[in-house]
């Protein structure tokens, strides 16, 4: 679209626009259980001038390029998210040439909770708008809490366990009882009302008699009975009493928290149960008898709505009425205040950001008068704009409040009690800050958790009534403006213009009276990243957590944020029927490990280990990037790119970590190798030496038995295979000789034995076992003594034989040792080589 709005609807696409009922196409980018409603064709989405295919599913807007079939992050948006849409029709400028009457510009607009503005244009003479705008009215706007998306696709893998036990699990671990942990078996029987010196856990509001906003258990100094605290209910609105929502074990400080007073208009209603109360939330100083701490009534709102109050009924505490105690007004504005800042915030953005509604830049608008022009005075007049919205005074009122009462606890050790109108909306704002700022718990994944769900979720923050969902209780208002605007002039700068106030047909009055939605929570996560911008060493989640985070509560997907009290959530079966927006949140970081983009890569617990007290000067908040501008300055909302190139170097230095391990661990394994396999050749070394002092042994062994055999005068001759073949000469039992074959093998006790496999092998020629024991020595004598006589009777060593005796004996030795196949060392000991 160029500068003058001109617009030719028919170039858009080249596909004839259709509009289906119902697409029986299985689309792979569809959440479990989410089913499509109405199709449009030939849809162009006017902020990025893109063309392609608008589905209305039971969960979100869904924009899909013509092309690709890829989702466009811009056009789609959950229907939860929807703050409001109208159809626009607008007549398009016409040249000199053509006929005064033109096609009109059939436009949707879709306004969200998320800061962003779209704009659909579809074809003319097509009922496709008339058809998705239809679905919007009947998907977006639920009549019942059942019909959400979160509770048709159920729990899922997300399922979420009870929140009672995670709320009594963080009180005693501010009690200090982090030993006993929570089970359900003790909420029924009600053992888990603990105590300490100073506080202790109530179940007086176990069914919600007392406050139906409230949570099951309360925190209430040790002195005060349960039939106090009954009696306390009575005179603040809504029953909600002052109760302790943080302790210091250290120093006896308390944050409390309670509704208005019920004073009146002549602010002169007392009550003495509420005064013994709030007293006792000033304990002694410990070690100094009689010495009393401070109490400090910070009342949020400014001080002319709190007198204002009075009228119908309210009020604010009088300081001659509380002992030692002084009341403090922090004058921060109501929900319909906020509701509007962030209104006029969000079109600031649309009208000079990069990306607008009308698909033109802030640098084009106007004749670039709007930015950019040259014309300083002009670009003044733009910036003061955002001034003029108000939201960045919000939340630096949010910042100083809670920084202030974090010091009152932190540096005098004062309890402090905070207190609106109603107590859940900037009392919950202001408490659960100041705790952020006093505890480092708070300020981790499962910290914040559990901190969100203390002070927002179970002190009753009317969250349905808030985001703008169905409630329960009936006291929830239609969530969304529907109107038609028309207009037959040239197309306007931003035709968000048209519909961020109320309908024509209505008062501003009369929309403040319907519409409870205002922006409580989305304003305290600002102040969170606020927070982690001053000190980014103190928070483990990143400024990309809370993005994720607050759109999933946005979205509705979960069931976590539903209704409007712990009351309702239990009677409407939440935690069993829906997905757990932590468990979804934990299972993405698990995916990653701590290379997530959820993880704050600068966290450095040791650091910021006590509280955090921002300075006056420090409170000077700016705009959320990350969140603020994503859509309206996508470029600019880059504001991590600092972080994201940390992160991309820090996985680089992990990587690289990790190479480096592996490596060492490589060349530690080399090194075993190298190290056993010069064990290897070290043994091999030995056992080569053994080998060769064997062989030598061996040598010396065959050398010997050869000059004892050759001794005996017998022949001794060796084959050129190393055999040793020995006869006997002149032996008459030649012929009964027969060969034997056998292998010698040193043992390990130094015997020879059997062995196929040896080195050494030898074949002597000896007589068999008959033949042996035939052979005895006296037949050897018979025919080698010359001397034998008759009767045959050796007469050695008497004869002279002495000389052939000796060859006999030798020969016996000889035949002995054969036998044994063995031949000990001691035999040769005197052979030398």
């Amino acid at each position: 679209m160029d500068a003058a709005g001109n617009w030719d609807p028919i170039e858009w696409t080249k596909i004839e626009p259709i509009a289906r009922a119902v697409s029986h196409v299985k689309c792979d980018f569809l959440l479990e259980a989410e089913e499509t409603i109405v199709e449009g064709y030939g849809v162009v989405l006017v902020n990025t001038d893109e063309a392609g295919t608008l589905l209305v599913t039971n969960f979100r807007l869904l924009f899909l390029s013509e092309g690709t079939r890829n989702i466009i992050p811009p056009g789609t948006i959950p229907l939860a998210t929807i703050e409001k849409f109208s159809k626009i029709a607008v007549k398009t400028q016409q040249t000199p040439r053509q006929s005064e009457k033109g096609p009109s510009q059939r436009l949707l607009q879709v306004i969200g909770k998320d800061m962003r503005i779209i704009v659909f244009g579809f074809r003319p003479s097509t009922r496709q708008r008339r058809t998705v705008f239809d679905a919007l009215v009947r998907c977006a706007k639920p009549a019942g809490l059942w019909e959400l998306y979160a509770f048709v696709s159920g729990p899922s893998r997300f399922r979420n366990s009870n929140p009672k036990l995670r709320l009594l699990n963080e009180y005693f671990r501010l009690l200090g009882n982090q030993s006993n942990q929570a089970s359900t078996r003790m909420i029924e029987d009600g053992y888990f009302t603990l105590s300490n010196e100073l506080w202790r856990v109530t179940d007086v509001n176990m069914n919600y008699t007392i406050c139906q906003s409230y949570p099951f258990a309360l925190i209430v100094p040790k002195g005060i009975s349960d039939e106090e605290v009954l009696q306390a209910s009575s005179f603040r609105a809504r029953s909600r009493l002052p109760v302790i929502t943080w302790c210091d074990r250290g120093s006896g400080a308390v944050l409390a928290r309670s509704s208005q007073p019920l004073v009146g208009l002549m602010m002169n209603m007392r009550s003495n149960t509420d005064e013994k109360l709030v007293a006792a939330l000033c304990s002694q100083f410990a070690g100094m008898k009689g010495t009393r701490r401070k109490l400090y009534i910070a009342d949020a709102r400014p001080r002319k709505n709190a007198l204002a109050n009075g009228a119908m009924g309210g009020g604010s505490e009088s300081s001659s009425n509380y002992l030692q105690s002084e009341i403090v007004f922090f004058g921060i504005d109501n929900i319909h205040a906020m509701r509007d800042s962030l209104s006029r915030l969000r079109e600031y953005l649309d009208t000079h950001g990069a990306t607008s509604s009308d698909g033109m830049s802030s640098f084009l608008r106007h004749g670039g008068w709007t930015w950019g022009g040259g014309n300083l005075s002009s670009m003044s007049a733009s910036v003061s704009t955002l001034g003029d919205s108000g939201w960045l005074i919000h939340v630096q009122s949010l910042l100083a409040g809670s920084a202030w009462i974090a010091a009152r606890v932190a540096l005098e050790a004062a309890s402090v009690l905070v207190h609106c109108s109603d107590g859940w909306d900037r009392t919950t704002q202001l408490v659960s800050l100041a705790s952020l700022l006093l505890d480092p718990y708070y300020r981790t994944f499962s910290g914040f958790q559990a901190l969100i769900e203390k002070d927002w979720l179970a002190f009753g923050h009317p969250f349905s009534d808030r985001i703008g969902m169905p409630s329960t209780s009936g006291s929830g208002s239609i969530p969304f403006e529907l109107s038609r605007q028309s207009s037959t002039g040239s197309y306007p700068s931003s035709p968000m213009r048209y519909s961020t106030g109320p309908p024509a047909n209505q008062s501003p009055a009369s929309s403040h009276g319907q519409n409870n939605y205002s922006p409580i929570f989305l304003q305290w996560v600002d102040c969170v990243s606020q927070l982690l911008r001053m000190y980014p060493f103190a928070f483990e989640f990143s400024s990309a957590f809370l993005v994720d985070f607050l759109d999933c509560v946005l979205s509705c997907r979960f069931g976590n944020f539903f209704c409007n009290s712990e009351k309702e959530r239990q009677q409407c079966n939440v935690s069993e029927d829906c997905g757990c927006i932590w468990a979804y949140l934990a299972d993405l970081r698990n995916s990653e490990g701590k290379s997530h983009v959820h993880y704050n890569l600068f966290y450095d617990a040791k650091r910021h280990d006590g509280p955090l007290l921002p300075p006056a000067a420090a409170l000077a908040p700016t705009i959320w990037p990350q969140f603020h501008l994503r859509w309206a300055c996508p470029s600019e909302a880059q504001a991590g790119e600092l972080e994201a190139q940390c992160r991309n170097m820090s996985l680089k230095f992990s990587e690289l970590q990790k190479a480096k391990e592996a490596a060492e661990r490589k060349a530690k394994e080399v090194s075993a190798s190298v190290d056993s396999l010069t064990a290897d050749l070290q043994r091999e070394r030995q056992v080569n030496n053994s080998a060769v002092n064997l062989a030598k042994k061996a040598t010396r062994e065959s050398a010997a038995l050869k000059r004892a055999v050759q001794s005996m005068g017998c022949k001794v001759s060796f084959s050129s295979t190393g055999d040793c073949t020995v006869d006997i000469e002149s032996s008459p039992y030649s012929s009964q000789q027969k060969s034997m074959h056998s292998s010698l093998r040193r043992d390990s006790n130094g015997l020879y034995g059997h062995n196929e496999k040896s080195d050494l092998s030898v074949s002597i020629t000896v007589a068999t076992d008959d033949d042996v024991s035939s052979a005895s020595p006296s037949h050897i004598c018979e025919s080698l003594c010359p001397l034998r006589t008759r009767d045959s009777v050796c007469r050695w060593p008497d004869a002279g034989c002495a000389h052939f005796g000796s060859q006999i004996a030798g020969l016996r030795a000889n035949f002995d040792a054969f036998d044994r196949l063995s031949i000990y060392d001691q035999y040769f000991e005197s052979e030398k080589l």
